[in-house]
Parts: C-alpha cells; structure tokens; sequence
C-alpha cells in the first residue's frame, strides 16, 4: 500500500539520515520510514469510543465521500471498505516524478472486533467532512441502570 513512499533524497547527508535510509531499504514493510508513517493496512484511521449508551466509530476517510466508502457488520466484526481513486494530477505519472507520495490510493479494507452486547438492527452511519460516524447502540438490558433505594 505504502511501498512506493520514498524519502527524499537531498544529496547531502546529516547526522543519522544515511543510517535510516538504509534500514528502509532493507525492511520495506516495517512502516518505521519516518515518524508519520502509516503502517501498512492503516487506511482510513479509526477512533473507537465507548459510552454507557454506545459504542462510536469514526472513519476518517478525508477526500472521500459516502458513496465512496462501504461499511458492513458480520459476527461482532465491524468492517470499513472502499476506493480511492487517484486524483486527476496523478493520472499522467509518466511525465512527472514524486519525490515523496503519502497519498494513499486504490481499494482499502479495516476490520475491528466489537464488544458483545450491541445491538446490531439499530447501527447507524452518517458522513459529513470526511469523517464517517458508525454508532453501534448497546442492548437496553446490558445499558448501566439506577436503582432507587427505598428507605424504611
């Protein structure tokens, strides 16, 4: 996915730089070419977050629209996938050299487990500036409840 990401190479050499260079060359997949890195696979990032109501997603699929983005549920297994497609610029890569390429482009796919206890026929996903929210309710019986106490 990110295998064509390159540093760019300024002639001169500074510190470690030589060093690092040659540790990306020898292992390309270890996603550690630079701090803001991506691993491989990591495409659209997701934040988890979990209240005594439910369970939130959020896809952050910027430069994508709804249409362009798939989400599904099977098994407690919550799976986000789609295409990006390359932008015009990018179209002609013969005529032009990218130094550096962090764009990601083509199909992606990310899977993560859910907790139990959701209750799946009330998702809902909704997409605005890039960010997709799935919100995945919890089962009215498994939801935190108050007991009042009686005094005698």
């Amino acid at each position: 996915m990110f295998g064509d990401l390159r540093r760019f190479d300024t002639g001169r050499s500074q510190g470690l730089d030589w060093f690092r260079q040659l540790m990306d060359e020898m292992l390309p997949e270890a996603g550690a070419a630079d701090i803001r890195s991506v691993p491989r696979g990591s495409f659209p990032m997701i934040n988890v977050g979990r209240t005594d109501d439910a369970v939130r997603v959020y896809v952050f699929a910027a430069g994508l629209s709804a249409d362009d983005l798939e989400v599904s549920l099977q098994d407690n297994v919550l799976t986000v996938s789609g295409r990006r497609e390359p932008e015009a610029a990018h179209e002609d890569a013969s005529a032009r050299t990218d130094f550096r390429r962090e764009r990601f482009r083509g199909e992606f796919s990310r899977s993560l487990a859910l907790p139990d206890g959701l209750d799946v026929e009330r998702a809902e996903a909704r997409f605005r500036d890039g960010v997709c929210e799935v919100l995945l309710p919890k089962r009215e019986e498994l939801k935190p409840r108050r007991i009042a106490i009686q005094a005698e």
